[in-house]
């Protein structure tokens, strides 16, 4: 018997998910998150849900983990010293960038550029050149290149990116750089661009290596120091790390590609969030990950979550495939503030984080939170046991909102609304980005709401969006945890190819795929995923003859090959009208092929529970509470999730509590439970 387990490492908690891989049953467990060593809540979050299942941790013999190792050393400008290698006269490109200015038109004004990953300082040319067609141009000039080396080695770099003029066309040039920088700088790891992104666009291959490297050894240390924690308890356990797309990655992939694990954490949430509303019958989603220090939000259509090319943490831009996620800094742990200039409410983005954590957690925070306007507000009632142990004190609570209440003049209640108010505005923002500004109806999907705070908050968001019903899963604060379990080994391979329509063949442009897709079977065979339990997808970036904007289309290669180039030309036509409300007679361009390669998914079963009537929902029933909504008190029935059962209907005002997480049922809205478990919630006419 062998079990797998999905852990998902947030700022506040570790959410633990243990699956028996014969059975398909499931075990959860929630710790308190350590951010001075993340592995330390892992470990202990390892001993709590095996307590919880009964069994050794011997038994675990994979372990898929979702870390924010790589995003937060760039958020905390944590990183290596990276030293990088450029052609003769590209010295200065991460220094030139992109002509992108945020913050609308009067953004240059106050606009401060970040000192880029790799400084100048660190920063070497080598005399080559390659032409655009893969010719040599011009050989590498070794001497030169080695003086420069031990340039380098005396500024004390710590990690090496190689990113030279079209070595997307022909990596030869900047193999035989690594070779040298390896015997010149022995110990220092080297990234290739035309490893880690072998596509057009010095700049954006340049910068996506460069972070590659800047998050490198902080990553490697942290993965391998996690990898020797866990084999002292479980010997033959496999460790894999979730990519930014929603794949896992091994190890020793992980490891040497960082760059595509920075999206890690908030993957998890939307591949889990997929997996249960599938069982459901929903494929058309927007995830609502509702977190201690953030919220996550995605939008899924037709079962597959919107994938990007681009992924940006802080202002840092790279070329990387991830799920379409934003970000938002709002979470349980969010601090409400009254800035003296204008006395206005504000509500985050900083965060009480894990420790003190808010005031109601009785740990020392004193700052005014999220989490305390909702235990003010009685949404978070005493009877509420955070991880299955921790205490809710309301005293504290109070005592933390009243600064608030007093510099607005309102009482604390009314204090406590505004901020809950407020924030749920400030995550209904970040739900328009991925709906409406992508040309997609929020009407026309469900809302999933998830996470530990995510419960508290996913009616009030549902009314604001018109998303309908709102879905509560069985154990929404450790889905992330479920997507990680659930989650297959992936990788892709790909390469820039321009041609327009009329200048290729559907013949070559087949035979370029399939090079691809035997180049991304080879990870998964390396992994030991047999060749009946693999699947291919095919992706193509276009664009119009003349234009710089990319759309990726999915699409089947048997079609391709039977029907012709316009199977990914009306979709892109599609996608075109979707976004811009138009599409052009213009010519078409391909510029970047990409096959993806994925393993089978894990054999989880999705529980049903027993159908109970009028009696099973009494029963559920352990007690009232009084809570403040739409200005007055008003009195919430608290019931049991364990109790519930499917076709069971709830009334609001409700409160259902569980172990991970709390779900709110407003006034003349309803909460039906389904045969999973799932808490529909839908407004009651």
């Amino acid at each position: 018997m062998s079990y797998r387990l999905g852990v998902d490492v947030g700022g506040t908690f570790t959410d633990l998910l243990l699956v028996d891989e014969s059975s398909g049953d499931v075990f959860t467990a929630k710790v308190p998150s350590t951010p001075d060593d993340s592995s330390i809540g892992v470990l202990n979050g390892i001993e709590r849900v095996c307590a919880n299942a009964g069994i050794d941790p011997g038994k675990i013999t994979h372990v898929m983990h979702g870390t924010t190792v790589a995003t937060n050393t760039i958020l905390t400008g944590t990183g290596a010293k990276v030293g990088l290698v450029t052609t003769k006269g590209y010295q200065q490109v991460l220094q030139i960038a992109r002509s992108f200015v945020p913050g609308g038109l009067g953004g240059w004004v106050i606009y401060n550029k970040s000192d880029p990953l790799a400084p100048l300082a660190c920063t070497v040319e080598a005399d080559e050149r390659m032409g655009a067609d893969g010719r040599v141009v011009r050989k590498l000039k070794v001497g030169e290149l080695r003086q420069a080396l031990r340039q380098l080695k005396g500024e004390n770099v710590e990690a090496l990116t190689v990113s030279l003029i079209n070595s997307y066309a022909n990596a030869a040039n900047e193999k035989a750089v690594a070779k040298v920088a390896r015997q010149e700088l022995k110990g220092i790891p080297v990234s290739l661009s035309s490893d880690v992104v072998p596509e057009m666009q010095e700049y954006e291959r340049t910068i996506t290596t460069v972070a590659n490297s800047y998050v490198r050894p902080k990553v490697s240390t942290y993965i391998r120091s996690l990898q020797r924690k866990l084999k002292r308890r479980m010997q033959s356990v496999q460790l894999h790390i979730l990519r930014s797309d929603g794949g896992m990655a091994s190890a020793r992939v992980a490891e040497a590609y960082p760059v595509n694990l920075l999206m890690s954490g908030p993957a998890g949430g939307v591949s889990g969030a997929v997996w249960i509303a599938q069982q459901a019958g929903f494929n058309n989603l927007l995830t609502f990950d509702m977190g201690g220090t953030s919220t996550d939000v995605a939008l899924v259509q037709n079962g597959k979550a919107q994938l990007r090319r681009e992924t940006t943490v802080g202002d840092v831009t790279v070329r990387a495939s991830s799920v379409d996620v934003r970000t938002v800094g709002a979470g349980g742990g969010s601090i409400a503030h009254v800035p003296e200039l204008t006395g206005a409410l504000r509500v985050g983005p900083d965060s009480a984080g894990a420790e003190p954590g808010p005031a109601a957690y009785d740990k020392g925070g004193e700052a005014p939170t999220v989490t305390d306007a909702n235990v003010v507000l009685g949404f978070l009632p005493t009877e509420v046991r955070l991880g299955g142990d921790m205490r809710i004190n309301r005293e504290r609570a109070a005592q933390a909102i009243k600064p608030i209440a007093d510099a607005l003049g309102l009482s604390v209640k009314r204090a406590a609304a505004g901020i809950v108010d407020i924030v749920n505005e400030n995550m209904y923002g970040a739900l328009r980005l991925v709906s409406v500004e992508q040309g997609y109806d929020p009407r026309d999907f469900a809302l999933i709401g998830f996470g530990g705070a995510g419960p508290l908050h996913a009616n009030a968001l549902g009314k604001l969006m018109s998303s309908w019903p709102v879905i509560i899963p069985p154990g929404p604060g450790v889905l992330c945890a479920y997507g990680d379990a659930t989650t297959r080994v992936r990788d892709e391979a790909s390469r820039t190819f321009i041609r327009r329509f009329q200048d290729t063949s559907v013949d070559q442009v087949a035979r370029i795929f399939e090079q691809l897709a035997a180049k991304a079977e080879r990870t998964l065979e390396r992994e030991g995923v047999k060749q009946r339990e693999r699947s291919i997808s095919y992706q193509a970036d276009i664009r119009y003859h003349g234009q710089g904007l990319l759309l990726t289309v999915d699409f089947d290669l048997r079609k391709l090959k039977s029907k012709g180039l316009d199977v990914i030309g009306a979709p892109f036509d599609e996608m075109h009208r979707q976004l811009f409300t138009f599409a052009l007679d213009s010519d078409k361009e391909l510029v970047n092929l990409r096959a993806v390669a994925q393993g089978k998914p894990a054999n989880i079963a999705a529980t049903q529970v027993a159908r109970g009537g009028k009696q099973a929902l009494k029963s559920a029933v352990i007690g009232t509470s009084n809570i403040f909504v739409d200005g007055k008190d008003r009195t919430a029935q608290l019931y049991d999730r364990s109790k519930l059962r499917s076709r069971n209907v709830i009334v609001g005002p409700a409160i259902v509590l569980e172990m991970d997480s709390t779900t709110v049922i407003l006034p003349d809205h309803i909460g039906t439970v389904d045969d999973y478990g799932n808490i529909l919630i839908t407004p009651a006419d």
